[in-house]
């Protein structure tokens, strides 16, 4: 693993500041509280010095060492160790076994000189159990085998609180509320000295290596474990965090949040606790000495002390982003949490996510990168502006400072190569697609919309429509030159129509489709400019390009009349006799727009249906002589003619009756004397000049539509009249005759038609119109007779009903009063109410009262 900075190591007390010219001085142990630095020495000396932090210029961490006094014990061996109780503003002082209480400020012992004998070493309790700001606590390995000691110290006198028996000698202790961490001769263990339980961690032999017992956090411990393993273990006797890889011969351990820092007679390791990866080594030789005090980390040997100066989290953040550790920088990251305020850390963890997002940009990494940028809340414009020209040039944006990353632009972050240029505009694209419509584009959719369509432009990606057809921010003079420059012109004028330009934007399709300028983005382009000009509002605008959506076709061109809105019809927006004078010049145009008249909007007027009917009959007409006509053609529209000559009422009969006079439009011919009431007129020239039979049979249908039965029946025997009828035809209509009367028997009156018929015609000829005129009759009898019978049967009910009703007699005398008025009747008239109520027939007239009752109910 790659080491970074994060310590540096700066010298804090001098050699000569200490011991002078005296090289048999060595420090034994230290104790820094605030600014308080303590030195004890194998001399029995302890040394006061207050220890200053300065910045100096290039910022870099200095300290200045005052020495405030010394102090010797009095014995002739060495401090083993200082530990400052600050709230007592006492020091406590191992040597020689004992634990002696001085002042923290002269060094000058207690008066009442209590201390703690036989104690081979000692801890303070972080977390004390007592409560009382005045006092500590204090765990002493005894003198005695295997004893721990429990005990109180206050300002001027000690007091112990409880002895416990180990198991095994221990030779190491830290403390934790009621929790020993204890490093025995062939183990570690966990113990409650207040209900004696204890737990087994893992074995160690104190004899091969010295043990390290060392209280980091709440309930939580570490141990120099076997194999050279830095160990975590809770008060639970479980571990919540991986070992860290330590060398074999370490001597101490300091934490300084995030890391774990071990001191060999060699080196300075720093291991963090969040990855358990070595970070740093710092080479140190004769160093004994590593502590941490309130955060300090101290470091000594034995004529020297060094503070290991952490560099800003921040800084080390920036080294490992720099270095592209990126997961190394997010986990260092995240582990800060705990020690920045909650507002400056998001800030600085924001941006360390925007930075690491660029950092796997650069390297490719777009799925990765599209996730920190999106925890990371990145202003999106900071990765636009790496694209050249992609931003609005009306944009106010400028970049981060200091800077997310060191590019100047995509061209140099991918050193031209184009491959990867391509894939980081694809990336883009699909980043600015996804946050388009998220809080993330707020205040920034015409930079993201302006940019997407660039990208969209230049690559000729399809989506390229679908921005500019759904709601977007594109910024116009910017697009419309983008657009230009990539010959996107059926685009631009997507994008001038979303901007209300409507005019501009037909006339550069227009020209597209004439020609004028080259876009094969749409095949069928010139009938989306019919679409568009339907639907389209402007009237003006419409006009504008009627005559040229007519020329070039004019069946698809009057499209733009006839597939209007309904609501515009409604409203009479377009003037129907404007739009037929503008159709004048197109023949198939005018007969498209009068057939979406008279047929789809069915309109009653008779103008268009007149129009309509001689534009039929004129090309049909004009179509029939040629022998080589498009036969086809001549049908469909001699049936259209058919078709609203027959179902019609409204066009000028006689105005047509005179055009087709002298052609061979017979079937028309007799339509329109149909329409004229001239039924004879009309068979007979069905039956003698057209000489179709079928067709005079079906006149006779639809003419007799939505009219009474003898109106139909008249018909058919006027038919059977003209085919009994001698006439000029040549061929023999008896046939017909009976065809007609034997397939539409029921159509006739049958007595009026044996007094028609020939009496040569035999029975057998007519049978099947004979068996089916009986049957007919027979069915009109009993349906009659069924109809007869149930009416008599109505009467007889209603006759039931009145008998009953006359069941109770009613008695009229001079002394019965009518119960509305209350005066005697004076003639035998009266109404009687079904409740049995009398009444004057003046008073019944008026419906609002009733005798007896809260309605009057039906009179009888």
């Amino acid at each position: 693993m790659m080491n970074i900075k994060a310590f540096r190591l700066v010298s804090a007390i001098e050699r000569e500041l200490l011991m002078g010219d005296k090289d048999h001085i060595s420090i034994e142990c230290i104790e820094c509280c605030g600014k308080n630095l303590y030195v004890g020495t194998n001399e029995c000396f302890i040394h006061h010095f207050l220890l200053e932090e300065n910045m100096s210029p290039n910022g870099k961490v200095t300290f200045s060492a005052t020495k405030q006094r010394h102090k010797y014990l009095g014995f002739k061996k060495p401090v083993n160790e200082l530990k400052a109780a600050s709230a007592l503003n006492r020091l406590l002082v191992l040597c020689d076994n004992t634990i002696a209480l001085v002042n923290m400020m002269n060094l000058e012992p207690i008066p009442s000189g209590a201390r703690i004998k036989g104690a081979v070493t000692f801890a303070l309790n972080e977390n004390p159990v007592s409560g009382d700001p005045f006092c500590v606590e204090v765990c002493i390995i005894s003198v005695k085998r295997r004893t721990i000691q429990m005990f109180m110290v206050y300002e001027d006198r000690v007091q112990i609180v409880k002895e416990v028996s180990t198991p095994e000698q221990p030779f190491a202790v830290a403390v934790d509320g009621h929790f020993l961490c204890l490093a025995l001769t062939t183990q570690y263990i966990i113990l409650n000295y207040n209900t004696g339980a204890s737990q087994d961690l893992f074995p160690y032999c104190s004899e091969e290596r010295q043990p390290i017992v060392k209280r980091i956090g709440r309930q939580e411990f570490l141990l120099a474990g076997p194999g050279g393993l830095g160990m975590f273990a809770t008060v639970d006797g479980i571990s919540q965090r991986a070992p860290v890889h330590w060398s074999e011969n370490v001597i101490g351990a300091a934490i300084c949040f995030p890391y774990v820092i071990a001191l060999d007679d060699e080196f300075i390791t720093v291991h963090s606790m969040l990855d358990q990866q070595q970070k740093q080594t710092l080479p140190f030789k004769e160093g004994h000495i590593l502590q941490d005090f309130e955060g300090r980390v101290i470091v000594a040997t034995s004529k020297g002390v060094y503070i290991l100066v952490p560099l800003p989290l921040e800084r080390q953040i920036q080294d490992l982003l720099a270095s592209r550790r990126v997961e190394e920088a997010l986990v260092l990251a995240k582990g800060a949490r705990r020690n920045i305020p909650k507002e400056k850390f998001q800030v600085m963890y924001r941006r360390i996510l925007q930075q690491a997002g660029f950092i796997q940009f650069a390297q490719l990494q777009f799925l990765e990168a599209k996730e920190l940028f999106r925890s990371g809340q990145l202003d999106v414009r900071e990765l636009i502006s790496l694209y050249p020209f992609l931003l609005p040039t009306t944009s106010s944006f400028t970049r981060s400072h200091p800077p997310l990353h060191e590019y100047a632009d995509l061209n140099q972050l991918t050193q031209g190569d184009q491959e990867k240029m391509t894939k980081c505009k694809r990336f883009l694209m699909s980043y600015l697609k996804e946050v388009r419509s998220t809080e993330v584009a707020n205040g920034y959719k015409e930079d993201i919309d302006t940019a997407l369509l660039k990208l969209y432009a230049e690559a000729d990606h399809e989506s390229l429509l679908d921005l500019l057809v759904t709601e977007n921010s594109c910024l116009l003079t910017d697009s419309v030159a983008w657009l230009e420059k990539h010959k996107k012109y059926f685009a631009l004028g997507l994008l001038y129509h979303y901007n209300g330009q409507d005019a501009a934007a037909v006339q550069l399709w227009v020209n597209i489709v004439n020609g004028e300028i080259h876009d094969s983005t749409r095949s069928d382009l010139y009938e989306y400019i019919v679409d568009f000009l339907t639907y389209c509002l402007d009237q003006e605008l419409v006009w504008k390009y009627a005559e040229w959506v007519l020329q070039k076709s004019e069946e698809v061109g009057v499209q733009i009349f006839t597939r209007r809105p309904l609501e515009e019809h409604q409203k009479d927006i377009f003037n129907p006799d404007d739009i037929i004078n503008c159709l004048k010049k197109y023949p198939k145009s005018i007969i498209k727009y009068l057939e979406h008249l008279v047929v789809d909007r069915r309109v009653q007027k008779e103008e268009y249906h007149t129009h309509l009917a001689i534009l039929y009959l004129e090309k049909v007409l004009q179509q029939k002589p040629s022998a080589n006509g498009n036969c086809a053609e001549v049908t469909e529209t001699q049936a259209k003619l058919r078709n609203l000559l027959q179902k019609s009422d409204l066009y000028r009969v006689h105005c047509l009756i005179d055009k087709i006079q002298g052609t061979s439009l017979h079937m028309e011919s007799a339509i329109l004397h149909g329409k004229l009431e001239e039924h004879d007129r009309a068979l007979h020239i069905l039956v003698h000049e057209l000489k179709d039979f079928s067709a005079a049979k079906d006149y006779c249908l639809w003419s007799s539509q939505s009219k009474d039965p003898p109106y139909r029946q008249r018909l058919f025997h006027m038919l059977l009249s003209v085919y009994l009828k001698p006439g000029p035809s040549d061929c023999d209509l008896v046939p017909a005759a009976v065809d007609l009367l034997n397939h539409h028997a029921t159509e006739f009156d049958a007595a009026q038609v044996l007094q028609l018929v020939p009496d040569t015609w035999s029975v057998q000829l007519l049978a099947p119109f004979l068996t089916r005129a009986v049957r007919e009759s027979l069915h009109t009898k009993r349906v009659t007779q069924a109809a007869l019978g149930l009416a008599k049967a109505e009467n007889l009910l209603y006759k039931h009903d009145k008998i009953k009703l006359k069941g109770s007699p009613v008695r009229l005398s001079d002394k019965k009063l009518c119960q509305m008025c209350q005066s005697p009747f004076c003639e035998p008239v009266f109404v009687r109410y079904p409740n049995g109520g009398v009444v004057h027939t003046h008073c019944a007239a008026n419906r609002h009262m009733n005798p007896n009752s809260s309605s009057p109910g039906n009179r009888t």
